[in-house]
């Protein structure tokens, strides 16, 4: 008969030491997120999109131009978004402006978050935006229309053989809709 008892006994103790290494499994991969995470948006060209980048004091390079190719996309939301001058050619090192439109064509506020993305995506880490709508949510009031500009950097660093780079922003919907 005692032998019954150690038995659910032992079981339980297998069971704790399993599920004890499962939590440290978990704490271990929930650690590692983080590094993780910043090794794939390095991969991938993606920094603190809600943050401006550090411009150091550059050279304007005026033997050679970028052509900056500018796209715009409101994924879901009843929004017209586009920049109002599609394609602008820089110096990289030169401090230059590009400005966006958006209007709420629906009957209620709508939030959103922009989102930039780079093509080739190289080019994310020598593009520096110093002002950005992106950094921040913006709210649009019915029918409401704006003027949002982008005030960035092409790194000199850039690349000889990247003559273009596409910046395109997608307006995503986020918390705060619809009051």
């Amino acid at each position: 008969m005692s032998d019954l008892r150690d038995d659910p006994r032992r079981s339980n103790r297998v069971m704790l030491a399993k599920l004890g290494v499962v939590v440290v499994v978990m704490f271990g991969f929930g650690f590692l997120l983080v590094p993780f995470y910043d090794q794939i948006c390095k991969a991938t060209g993606l920094r603190d999109i809600d943050v401006p980048d550090e411009v150091k004091n550059t050279q304007v390079d005026l033997t050679r131009s970028v052509r900056l190719e500018l796209d715009a996309n409101a994924s879901k939301l009843p929004w017209r978004f586009r920049p109002l001058t599609p394609i602008v050619t820089v110096h990289p090192g030169e401090v230059a402006q590009v400005v966006y439109e958006v209007e709420n064509t629906s009957e209620h506020p709508v939030t959103g978050q922009a989102v930039p993305s780079y093509g080739p995506q190289l080019a994310a880490q020598y593009f520096r935006k110093l002002d950005c709508f992106c950094f921040t949510k913006q709210s649009l009031a019915p029918h409401e229309k704006r003027q949002m500009p982008v005030v960035f950097v092409v790194d000199p660093k850039l690349p000889n053989d990247v003559p273009t780079i596409t910046l395109s922003y997608t307006f995503f919907e986020v918390e705060g809709n619809r009051s």
